[in-house]
């Protein structure tokens, strides 16, 4: 089994966000919802493991999955909101309560800014794509975990109200790995997708996935079948 890595680097440029700050929110997210994975159940999906967005420091709010179909899909209801850089876009949702969901590396992007989704909706492929930097070797997505409670109070929309609510246009991925993600990722450790508990390890890129009917600890980076 070849071990599919992503290595998100730095760019060698220092993070300023002239007028934004990022200090810890005053108020909390909602209770967890009830995700699902982001993909369809019934195949085999290869995951790297649990680390942090950029892989090298700091929260460890990230999960890359490779399922066999390719397909990435939403894993709840929510708005999409699409975040626009020079080398392109990529996805994020915003779910009821102020959670977030990211999708880093998509490729055929079949959804626009603003569209309502519900659970299954697909939202692109699994790829390599880099519209704000980083780094990619093997066709996957990047999936994080947010918790924007300025988003939360204004409804759920985050357009209009900055960083802290979720606009992340233009912003780089080392600015939204690193900065951002020290502010408003949510860890993914103990917490349950479609049937799965994901605990994070000591290192990058490590950790398990527990499937909760059947109990069965599948070490990560690994191969489980959803």
């Amino acid at each position: 089994m070849t071990k599919l890595l992503a290595r998100f680097t730095g760019l060698g440029v220092s993070a300023v966000l002239v007028g934004v700050v990022l200090s810890a929110p005053a108020a909390a997210a909602g209770a967890l919802p009830a995700f699902g994975l982001p993909f369809d159940t019934g195949q085999s999906v290869y995951s790297a493991g649990i680390h942090s967005d950029n892989g090298n420091s700091g929260v460890k709010n990230a999960i890359d999955f490779s399922p066999a179909d390719k397909t990435v899909r939403a894993p709840l209801a929510g708005t999409v909101r699409i975040q626009h850089c020079d080398g392109g876009d990529w996805v994020t949702i915003d779910h009821d309560g102020g959670w977030r969901t990211g999708y880093y590396h998509l490729e055929g992007i079949s959804v626009t800014d603003g569209q309502q989704v519900v659970p299954g909706d697909t939202l692109g492929r699994t790829g390599n794509a880099l519209p704000c930097g980083g780094s990619s070797t093997g066709a996957h997505v990047h999936f994080t975990l947010w918790t924007l409670p300025a988003a939360a109070a204004q409804g759920g929309d985050s357009r209009d109200f900055g960083v802290g609510a979720g606009d992340w246009n233009g912003m780089s991925y080392d600015e939204v790995s690193t900065k951002v993600a020290e502010a408003y990722g949510e860890a993914v450790d103990g917490k349950t997708f479609g049937g799965w508990q994901f605990t994070a390890g000591t290192d990058q890129y490590s950790g398990t996935a527990t499937e909760i009917s059947s109990r069965s600890v599948i070490p990560l980076p690994g191969r489980f079948r959803a």
